[in-house]
């Protein structure tokens, strides 16, 4: 069975958890990947592109000369293809680009995808994604510590606010969720990092729980004032 490193926000290593074999060691099948690709970018195009045909240019209502006797070439409409200002042959008009793409052709793609990431050492989880509050230099400690640079795609459990808008800053990364995950997206992204939260529920199945590493308390310990230990009072005279 398959397994993925899962590491801290601080890039300590946790442990290891299993990924189900039907979504991270399925088929790599690349003719399907570039189908699915190429149907949703043809799908994101507006489609909204136009020219106007001789018959929709303005003016041109009248023979500019008479047939014969003027030397010139004869010509019907100063509106045709062939005159500056004239109508368009064979023209972009409005369409639509899209393709059509069955939903099991979606699902393997997207398996591929997800074993291709798995396969290629792109796929990363880490453990306790949290931040108080909106703030990018949060962001780019985390990916530094995990060591991920380049295009990242940053699969979140949920909508969060203040993750959102931490990353939101950094043209590199992108925030997606596992019910949106497209095979796109995947295959584009340098690397990919889950959260935990967000693999379960990609995966259906909880994972196990990691406990955050505490750091030990160093030895050197600052003594409060008013907490040291009184000396030893002197010997009195006299005595041996």
């Amino acid at each position: 069975m398959p397994t993925a490193e899962v590491r801290s926000v601080s890039g300590e290593l946790l442990g290891e958890r299993e990924l189900p074999a039907e979504l991270f060691e399925a088929p790599v099948n690349v003719p399907v990947m570039h189908q699915v690709v190429v149907a949703g970018m043809a799908a994101a195009r507006a489609g909204t592109h136009s020219t106007k045909t001789r018959a929709e240019v303005s003016g041109g209502g009248k023979k500019p000369w008479r047939q014969k006797g003027t030397g010139r070439a004869r010509h019907g409409s100063i509106r045709s293809p062939i005159w500056v200002g004239g109508g368009i042959s064979h023209g972009p008009k409005p369409r639509s680009y899209e393709m059509r793409v069955n939903r099991k052709m979606k699902r393997a793609a997207l398996r591929a995808a997800l074993t291709d990431a798995l396969l290629s050492g792109k796929l990363a989880v880490v453990h306790g994604l949290a931040f108080d509050g909106p703030r990018t230099k949060d962001a780019v400690g985390i990916l530094q510590s995990l060591g991920l640079e380049g295009l990242v795609l940053v699969v979140l459990a949920g909508p969060d606010e203040a993750i959102e808008k931490s990353f939101g800053n950094l043209p590199h990364v992108k925030v997606d969720y596992p019910g949106n995950l497209s095979t796109y997206d995947l295959l584009y992204a340098d690397h990919v990092l889950f959260t935990s939260e967000a693999l379960d529920i990609l995966t259906g199945e909880r994972g196990p729980v990691f406990e955050e590493p505490q750091t030990e308390p160093s030895d050197t310990e600052e003594e409060e004032p008013g907490e040291s230990e009184p000396d030893e009072p002197d010997a009195e005279e006299g005595e041996p």
